[in-house]
């Protein structure tokens, strides 16, 4: 969800951290529900709890821009010729090395079931992508982080075009997680991204992640059955095989 700030002076909205959401570029846009997202709750969350503030025009500024950018397109806009930093025929989506998905297929399964593929066996995972739709995992997630999901840049490695970065992203399990009562912790991973852009366009193209996913579903499933059952022995490892993230210190 996004900050919709209005400019005293100009009366426009704008959004601090994000492009191509308001003005006269967006008047045609199909937005997924039929507005302009709002993302004040997670930038006030982003706000409170990150650790750096990078300065107007740095490195880590705009690529921190470009990312929250791009997957506000993603995820808000459903034609591909409505986005302004994603390019549709060059984007690609991979995680932990696993089979790289176009932008159709991510509009089909969803973020989160994407970022949380695993080759574990179904009877082992804490949280099984196969099994829920893309509005379902929307659901799901969104009930145990109402604050939603803050990102915030660590490090930049490299600038265009190959982008290079360490991520965190962050918030509070202030509700339940399939069946497992909240706990009102902090819950967050830390990963890598790599991105390719466009010099001349400054789209972005093809996109990798490596992290750890049971860095987040461990904390997710602290707390106690709300029924009061005891919990099905499962894994919170993301069993990915991934050959990047066991060697990061991150």
């Amino acid at each position: 969800m996004a900050s919709s700030d209005v400019s005293e002076s100009s009366g426009v909205q704008s959004d601090p951290y994000r492009s191509f959401i308001y003005g006269e570029g967006e008047k045609d846009t199909v937005w997924r529900t039929g507005a302009p997202p709002n993302y004040e709750v997670v930038n006030n969350l982003f706000e409170e709890g990150r650790t750096n503030v990078w300065a107007k025009g740095t490195l880590e500024e705009k690529v921190q821009g470009i990312v929250k950018t791009w997957e506000m397109e993603r995820v808000n806009k459903v034609r591909p010729q409505d986005y302004k930093s994603i390019d549709p025929e060059a984007f690609s989506h991979s995680v932990n090395g696993t089979p790289k998905k176009s932008l159709a297929e991510m509009a089909q399964i969803g973020g989160y079931n994407q970022f949380l593929q695993t080759s574990l066996p179904e009877d082992l995972r804490a949280y099984d992508p196969s099994k829920y739709t893309l509005q379902e995992a929307q659901n799901i997630f969104l009930n145990a982080f109402p604050r939603d999901f803050a990102l915030e840049i660590l490090e930049v490695y490299s600038g265009p075009p190959k982008v290079a970065y360490k991520f965190r992203h962050w918030s509070f399990m202030d509700g339940p997680f399939l069946g497992h009562a909240p706990t009102g912790e902090l819950v967050q991973l830390i990963g890598i991204s790599i991105f390719m852009v466009d010099e001349s366009t400054m789209k972005v193209g093809n996109v990798e992640f490596f992290y750890d996913p049971g860095e987040l579903l461990g904390d997710l499933l602290k707390g106690p059955l709300l029924d009061g059952s005891k919990a099905p022995k499962v894994s919170s490892d993301s069993g990915s095989g991934c050959p990047v993230i066991s060697k990061l210190q991150i």
